[in-house]
């Protein structure tokens, strides 16, 4: 799933904090800006994994000009998308009966055909996931 959160970053003399004000327990930060955007999508990535994972409620992001934002700090929407985070932890295989006609089995068996190979690769192609 894609997700937009709103983040609060805030400037401190040896880096950069980030936090969720809708996950409360989903913070990072970063030496640079840079490095806290870069590390706020991974936090926000695996924070709402895990929401799915227990089949948690979601919370709704807050609209970012409802936020209380210290002098000190800014607000930015941080994008997310769990499917990566999902691919990386569920490394486990299962079992799919394909029904084809015989001629095509023969001619696959002929060439070699690794099926779960194929079928992996077909279905990163029909979902555009980088094959």
């Amino acid at each position: 799933m894609k997700y937009i959160y709103p983040a609060i970053f805030t400037e401190e003399k040896d880096g950069v904090l980030v936090d969720f004000p809708d996950l409360p327990n989903c913070y990072t930060d970063g030496a640079n800006l840079e490095e806290a955007f870069e590390n706020a999508e991974d936090a926000l990535a695996l924070a709402l994994w895990h929401l799915e994972e227990e089949r948690a409620d979601i919370p709704v992001p807050s609209a970012p000009a409802a936020l209380t934002v210290p002098k000190s700090a800014s607000v930015a929407l941080v994008r997310a998308d769990t499917l990566p985070v999902r691919q990386m932890n569920d490394t486990r295989t299962v079992r799919k009966n394909v029904t084809l006609p015989g001629w095509m089995d023969t001619l696959a068996r002929e060439h070699n055909i690794n099926f779960s190979k194929l079928l992996q690769t077909a279905i990163r192609r029909e979902c555009g996931i980088g094959v």
